[in-house]
């Protein structure tokens, strides 16, 4: 499934700004049960982008790595059980 390659990220704690390590990303809002629908940003040549459901407006920072982010503990990982429905 082409999503699980695409890295989530959530904004729980409500930070304006979130840097990733990624340019193509998916966005979660909130951790579920409170997220919006999850959508797909893609920064393109740009190194920013805004989720148009929450607001969030993510950086992309080449230093960090795999599903790190800047505040910490942003990244989300989809259940497997939920892939397979």
């Amino acid at each position: 499934m082409a999503h699980d390659a695409i890295p989530h990220f959530h904004n729980d704690v409500g930070a304006r700004s979130i840097a990733i390590p990624a340019k193509k990303l998916m966005c979660i809002g909130a951790r579920p049960p409170l997220d919006h629908p999850h959508v797909f940003l893609d920064m393109g040549g740009d190194e920013e982008i805004v989720c148009p459901y929450c607001s969030t407006l993510y950086r992309f920072r080449p230093d960090l790595h795999g599903q790190e982010s800047d505040p910490p503990g942003c990244s989300w990982e989809p259940d497997p059980e939920d892939a397979m429905a």
